[in-house]
């Protein structure tokens, strides 16, 4: 029952992070809103890397990310960003549909080196609580980060405010 329902919400949200990955204009991937910030183009890719994440959760009791570098291609480069996502999306949709409701109890930690960052915890916690609430997260940083630069932000649960406000 808890597979089946994050498999559903994870078809759901694809799209939308597909729709915003693809509002991302080349012309802005080096914005960044602070000095501490990403740019755009960074944020873009570690939005595709998180999707990357889900075939270490359930495959890997310890995961540890300083050890595992994926071929992204340069934050600069919008096109190999959308690539990146996509062959991620289909990664993770595989792994998740090729899992078992026993394999979401069963328990994950993520490390840097000998530093532990997440868990030890079970994996649907993990999944819900760690990839999707972290897609979420960095969606939102985007939407400010368009906005911020002039762009237009697409709708992702219904009209935008730009669109709801155009239609008075």
């Amino acid at each position: 029952m808890m597979l089946q329902s994050l498999i559903s919400e994870f078809e759901h949200e694809v799209a939308n992070t597909r729709k915003l990955l693809n509002a991302v204009p080349e012309k802005d991937l080096g914005y960044r809103p602070s000095p501490v910030s990403w740019t755009m183009g960074e944020l873009a890719q570690h939005i595709a890397t998180i999707y990357y994440w889900y075939v270490g959760v359930f495959t890997h009791e310890v995961y540890d990310v300083s050890t595992d570098r994926p071929e992204r291609g340069a934050p600069s480069d919008i096109k190999a960003t959308l690539d990146f996502f996509e062959q991620n999306v289909e990664r993770a949709r595989a792994i998740l549909k090729s899992a078992t409701e026993d394999s979401l109890q069963g328990l994950w930690t993520m490390k840097v080196g000998e530093r532990t960052v997440v868990g030890p915890l079970p994996r649907g916690v993990v999944a819900r609580g760690f990839l999707f609430n972290h897609v979420y997260h960095h969606r939102g940083e985007m939407i400010v980060y368009l906005r911020a630069s002039g762009n237009k932000v697409p709708g992702l649960y219904g009209p935008t405010y730009e669109e709801a406000v155009g239609r008075k």
